[in-house]
């Protein structure tokens, strides 16, 4: 069984012109790190021009596609009819983008298949990530 679970979504972003554009993002939740998820957008998709990755809470997603939820650099809120709106915030401005719920919900259920709310913790490398921080220090 994979360790890994990736899954391609359409996300709209949401810009100060009347249209929305629709760019590709790739949600990822990795078995080696249990309680995130990652959103990651390609670079035609930045205004850098390099791929940017943000990592937040699978809980944080969970509760956001029920309720509005966050209060730092990732919010996430319920928005009409299956969708989801997730912001960004960075230091540079806010980026919002509209996803499909079901899409979410979708990628929500295989990573709960994966590793269950609340067992996170049983897959943590407790002894390999104490080493990597030991060898980090200077």
């Amino acid at each position: 069984m994979s360790t890994v679970i990736e899954q391609a979504v359409q996300a709209r972003l949401v810009a100060s012109v009347p249209r929305m554009e629709t760019v590709s993002a790739t949600l990822r939740y990795d078995r080696e790190d249990p309680f995130a998820v990652r959103m990651a957008f390609p670079p035609p998709a930045t205004l850098e021009g390099v791929e940017v990755s943000w990592a937040f809470a699978r809980e944080l997603l969970a509760q956001g596609v029920e309720e509005p939820a966050g209060l730092g650099d990732v919010r996430l809120r319920p928005y009409g009819y299956d969708r989801t709106v997730v912001e960004f915030h960075a230091p540079e401005g806010v980026a919002m983008v509209h996803l499909r719920t079901s899409e979410l919900r979708r990628f929500l259920k295989a990573s709960q298949v994966l590793v269950p709310p609340g067992r996170e913790h049983r897959y943590l490398d407790w002894d390999g990530n104490l080493t990597q921080l030991l060898e980090e220090r200077p």
